[in-house]
């Protein structure tokens, strides 16, 4: 499958060889632009995030989310709809992108002058089409339904093509797996222009990275897809992270820890799911590709996770950190997890060198 163009979204590139970026919405309304909200970002950025979206429902709202492109050095995006003028207001202002769906714009006119402002002030347009807002009748079968998802954002693309603008990002959506791939699939084929993967609206977390990783991997393995959001009605941290672990796991990120660790049963003597809670910060921030195992007793620790950079586990009433499987140091239950984190930040050294 051939690569698609280059669009640059603010420091993010798009297209190309670049690496598969990952996004999120915002999921409350922003009144005011303050250090509780850049921290926020701040933290799904460690968490890999790579661009973020944020709904501005009209003009004040893009006035109250200006100063944020100050203050921050993710791209952002605007999601708008209906008024063509808040997407001028966005674009003047520097959102580095913007999501519009060319047919609840209104006139061509409108979107026109979209494209202008986008083209004089070197802003991204994401157009494409999403199933449940179709309203053609026809023939129900996944192919069917795929074609006229890929008609439906060609007819979106016409007025884009007509008048040279090239700076897009089309995404093709439903929350049908198999309408998903053959979708977006037919529209590479055919069409050079970065890709926005998803599944909409997939429901809560489970379900949600059940539908997702396989909705979205075999066009991720087939170089299909260029940008990528885990629609989850969770979180916007639980979006980034299955969206890195996803990427990680098809070999497409690096640079991220790898976690292996075991459920408990009636053999454990450490417990593994509370361990875990009190270092994930650390394992889902620290820039760091290795294996890092956190296991409950001496059967699964050095034994069946030997291939661990580093792991921890249950040995009676002490703990036993490893590193390959050899064991590097033997810590009471108190002292396990300074000791753990030491030995985690030793070996981001050693690998960074």
């Amino acid at each position: 499958m051939s690569t698609s163009r280059i669009v640059q979204v603010g420091s993010v590139p798009m297209g190309g060889a670049s690496p598969v970026s990952i996004q999120t919405m915002w999921d409350k309304p922003v009144t005011v632009v303050d250090d509780l909200l850049i921290q926020s970002m701040n933290n799904l950025s460690r968490k890999g995030c790579d661009l973020i979206r944020f709904a501005l429902p009209n003009i004040q709202s893009v006035r109250q989310l200006s100063p944020l492109l100050h203050k921050t050095t993710m791209p952002l995006v605007g999601d708008i709809h209906f008024d063509y003028k808040i997407a001028l207001e966005a674009i003047n202002a520097g959102f580095h992108k913007i999501r519009i769906n060319p047919g609840n714009i209104g006139e061509s006119w409108k979107v026109e002058e979209i494209i202008a402002a986008a083209a004089d002030r070197g802003a991204v347009i994401r157009i494409g089409a999403n199933e449940g807002s179709l309203k053609t009748k026809g023939e129900w079968s996944p192919e069917a339904r795929s074609r006229r998802l890929v008609q439906a954002a060609e007819d979106n693309l016409e007025i884009f093509e007509r008048k040279g603008f090239k700076d897009i990002v089309v995404s093709l959506k439903s929350s049908d797996i198999e309408v998903t791939y053959l979708s977006n699939k037919e529209f590479r084929q055919q069409y050079d222009y970065p890709l926005h993967l998803g599944i909409t609206e997939a429901g809560p977390l489970i379900p949600a990275i059940v539908k997702s990783t396989l909705g979205l991997s075999d066009l991720l393995r087939e170089g299909i897809g260029e940008t990528v959001r885990i629609s989850i009605s969770d979180k916007p941290e639980y979006e980034i992270l299955a969206a890195a672990e996803l990427l990680t796991n098809l070999g497409l990120k690096k640079g991220r820890i790898r976690i292996i660790s075991c459920p408990k049963c009636g053999r454990t003597s450490f417990d593994t799911h509370a361990f875990l809670e009190s270092v994930k910060e650390e394992l889902n921030t620290l820039p760091l590709e290795a294996s890092v195992a956190v296991m409950g007793c001496s059967v699964n620790g050095p034994g069946e996770a030997s291939h661990a950079d580093l792991g921890i586990t249950g040995n009676g009433k002490q703990v036993l950190i490893f590193k390959q499987g050899k064991i590097v140091r033997r810590e009471d239950i108190c002292s396990a997890k300074e000791a753990f984190l030491e030995e985690l930040e030793q070996l981001r050294r050693e690998y960074s060198s």
